[in-house]
């Protein structure tokens, strides 16, 4: 099962992160190929860009953490939505999912949902 929600066509409203950088909804993925359910949150992040971009991987972790807790558990809930992790992606432009893309920037960090808060899981 690989169920895709995509944002849809429209701008989509920034999303305020720690960062302040300019954060918008591309997709969510639920996607079993792992052998269990995640749950995936891809964001657009044009400032995460290694030519010209002012956020770095480190300042980026932040913001990925923030948008687990603040958007994509209580997505969770309000879908009735269970899984065993959440992968955050940033991205500096639309990147179809599972495709290789060279000159794009993309960060991910995976979480492990737990009491109600995201843990991070390396991986």
């Amino acid at each position: 099962m690989l169920t895709m929600l995509a944002a849809g066509a429209q701008a989509q409203p920034l999303i305020t992160v720690p960062s302040e950088q300019p954060v918008s909804l591309s997709q969510i993925v639920i996607d079993d190929a792992p052998g269990e359910i995640w749950l995936r949150f891809r964001f657009l992040a044009p400032e995460i860009a290694r030519d010209g971009g002012r956020i770095d991987g480190a300042t980026a972790s932040v913001d990925m953490e923030h948008l687990c807790n603040a958007l994509a558990l209580p997505y969770m809930t309000e879908q009735g939505l269970s899984a065993a992790r959440i992968v955050i992606s940033l991205m500096d432009r639309d990147v179809a999912f599972g495709e290789s893309a060279p000159e794009a920037t993309q960060f991910f960090e995976a979480f492990r949902p737990e009491d109600g808060r995201c843990i991070w899981e390396e991986f």
